[in-house]
C-alpha cells in the first residue's frame, strides 16, 4: 500500500517532517501475513521546492508581489464581476518617474533594493481587499475592488504623495522618486482585459507626458489619450514600413535668389510613406520621434540616397550628374546615437560618394539638445568635405548664442517667419536679422516655405541667398530627378533594406 498524499510526522520536540509512506506485508513460508514493513520517505525538500515553484509561477521573485500573469487572471475575474453583478472597481497603473537615475548612478543592485523597499511599503498603503502586482521593470498595477472613481482618485493621490515623500538611501546618497499613475474605472462596459490594460497604460503615459508625478483619469473621449493611441498605431505602421520598404524618397530644389549666383543643382531629400496614398512626414515624424524610431528612418534614408547616387553615377560614367548636392535631414536622436557617425562614414566608403555632394541638415533644437555630440559629428564629417545646415533657425530659445558654437555652412530660416514676411512686419524684421547675422558669420542663408511670388521678391530684395518652397519647385521622386527608372528604385530599395 502506498499513500501518495503527503503526511506529516511530528516529533516530540514539535518539528514537522513531510513524508510519503508505504506499507508492505511480511509473509511466512505458508504465505500467512506475520507482520509489515512500513517505509517513511522524507519529502520535505521536494515539497519546499514544489511550493517555491508554485509561488514563482504567480509571484515576482524580486519583490514577492504578484506577477503580471497572476495579476491579469485576477483582473479577468474583476471584469467578470463588473459585468455580471454590476460592481464598480478601478485599476491603477503606476510607473516610477526617477527610477532610471538610481539605476544609472548606483547600479542595478541599488535599483533592485529600491523596488523591494517600495513594494513592501506599497503593500501596507493599500486595503486588504486590493491586489498589488509588479507588472515589469518599474511598473506596478493595483486592482481596487468595489471602489468608486472618487475613492480611487483619493487612494491614487495618497500613493502618489507617499512615493513623492519616500526617500531611498544608498551608500550615504539619498534619492527622491515620483510616480505617474493612470486610473481606469471598471464598470459593466469596461471592455476586455486588453482594452482595460491598454487604457491604463495610455493614461499613465499621458500623466508622465504632462509633467510626471501626477494622476490621469482615463476617459473614452480624452483628446490626449486619443493622440497617444494614434501614435501607438503609427509605431506599428512605421515598423512595418521599415520592414517592407514602404518609404519613398522625394526631393525639392534649393535655388539661388540672386541671378548671378549658381553653385549647381541643390536638392533637399524629403521622405514619404507609401501606403494606399502618399503620407507626408508631418503625420508620422512626431510618433517616430516619441518612440525613438528616427535613427532607423535616418539610416534608411542615408543608405537609400547613397545607393541611388551610386546607381546614377554608374549609368552615366564620365558625365555630370543632374544633382550636384543633396541635403539630408538628421534627427536629434541620430545625433545622440554613438554608432551613427561610424555608420555614415561606412556608407561614404561603401558607395564611393564624394562627401562634397552631401549636406546634412540638423534642426536648431536637436543641435542644442546634443551640443557636444553635434559639434563632434559636424567636425568629423566637415574634415571629410561634407557641409552642414542648421535647419528651422529662429524657432529655438537661444538661437544667436548657440550659433557661434556650431561650425555650419548654411542657415535655414524657419518657415514660420518666412511665410508671413509680406504682411507681418515683425516676421519681416526677424528674417532680416537672421539673414544679416548669418552673413556676418560668413554663412549662406536659405529661406524655407517660399510659397508665393511676393514672398520670393521680398526675400530677394532682402539679400537672402537661397530659397525653397512650392513657388520655386514642387517635391518630386528623387529617382526621377536622377533620370533613373522606377524599376531601378524598386530594386535598389530592396538592396538598401538588406544592408540595414
Amino acid at each position: 500500500m502506498r499513500h501518495d498524499g503527503h503526511h506529516l510526522l511530528v516529533s516530540r520536540e514539535g518539528a514537522r517532517i513531510e513524508i510519503q509512506d508505504s506499507a508492505a506485508p511480511i509473509r511466512d513460508r505458508d504465505g500467512s501475513i506475520i507482520g509489515a514493513v512500513v517505509v517513511f520517505h522524507d519529502v520535505s525538500q521536494l515539497q519546499s521546492m514544489a511550493r517555491r515553484m508554485a509561488f514563482l509561477a504567480s509571484h515576482d521573485p524580486l519583490t514577492g508581489l504578484l506577477n503580471r500573469r497572476e495579476f491579469e487572471e485576477r483582473l479577468k475575474e474583476i471584469l467578470e464581476s463588473a459585468r455580471s453583478q454590476g460592481l464598480q472597481h478601478a485599476l491603477l497603473y503606476l510607473d516610477l518617474d526617477q527610477f532610471k537615475i538610481v539605476n544609472d548612478t548606483c547600479g542595478h543592485i541599488a535599483g533592485d533594493e529600491l523596488l523591494k523597499q517600495l513594494a513592501h511599503h506599497l503593500a501596507r498603503e493599500i486595503r486588504s481587499s486590493d491586489t498589488l502586482a509588479r507588472l515589469g521593470g518599474d511598473e506596478f498595477g493595483i486592482i481596487l475592488e468595489r471602489c468608486s472613481v472618487e475613492k480611487a482618485r483619493r487612494i491614487a493621490d495618497g500613493l502618489r504623495q507617499f512615493i513623492k515623500d519616500f526617500r531611498f538611501v544608498w551608500q550615504h546618497r539619498s534619492f527622491e522618486i515620483g510616480v505617474s499613475i493612470g486610473l481606469v474605472p471598471i464598470g459593466a462596459d469596461a471592455g476586455s482585459l486588453t482594452d482595460v490594460l491598454a487604457a491604463a497604460d495610455s493614461a499613465c503615459y499621458v500623466a508622465k507626458d504632462e509633467g510626471r508625478n501626477r494622476i490621469h483619469l482615463y476617459q473614452p473621449d480624452d483628446t490626449a489619450l486619443a493622440q497617444r493611441q494614434g501614435e501607438m498605431l503609427w509605431v506599428h505602421r512605421l515598423r512595418h514600413g521599415l520592414e517592407t520598404n514602404n518609404f519613398e524618397l522625394y526631393c525639392q530644389s534649393i535655388v539661388p535668389l540672386a541671378t548671378d549666383r549658381n553653385e549647381g543643382n541643390f536638392y533637399e531629400i524629403l521622405v514619404r510613406m507609401h501606403e494606399q496614398d502618399i503620407v507626408l512626414p508631418a503625420a508620422f515624424i512626431p510618433a517616430a520621434e516619441r518612440y525613438h524610431l528616427m535613427p532607423a528612418i535616418d539610416r534608411w534614408v542615408i543608405e537609400s540616397v547613397f545607393t541611388l547616387l551610386q546607381r546614377a553615377a554608374t549609368h552615366t560614367p564620365g558625365k555630370r550628374l543632374p544633382v550636384d548636392r543633396v541635403a539630408i535631414n538628421l534627427s536629434g536622436q541620430s545625433l545622440g546615437d554613438e554608432h551613427f557617425l561610424e555608420f555614415v562614414i561606412e556608407c561614404f566608403v561603401r558607395h564611393h560618394i564624394a562627401p562634397s555632394m552631401i549636406c546634412f541638415e540638423i534642426t536648431e533644437t536637436a543641435a542644442i539638445a546634443n551640443l557636444t555630440r553635434a559639434r563632434d559629428f559636424i567636425g568629423r564629417l566637415k574634415k571629410m568635405g561634407c557641409r552642414f545646415a542648421l535647419d528651422d533657425f529662429g524657432s529655438g530659445l537661444s538661437s544667436f548664442g548657440y550659433l557661434k558654437t556650431l561650425p555650419v555652412d548654411y542657415l535655414k530660416i524657419a518657415g514660420d517667419f518666412v511665410c508671413d514676411i509680406v504682411d507681418d512686419p515683425v516676421d519681416h524684421a526677424m528674417v532680416e536679422a537672421i539673414n544679416q547675422i548669418g552673413h556676418v558669420m560668413n554663412l549662406t542663408t536659405i529661406a524655407e516655405s517660399v510659397e508665393t511670388v511676393e514672398i520670393l521678391e521680398k526675400l530677394r530684395a532682402g539679400g537672402v541667398d537661397y530659397g525653397q518652397g512650392l513657388c520655386i519647385d514642387v517635391p518630386r521622386p528623387f529617382y526621377e530627378v536622377l533620370d533613373l527608372a522606377e524599376k531601378d528604385w524598386r530594386s535598389l530599395k530592396a538592396r538598401a533594406r538588406a544592408v540595414l
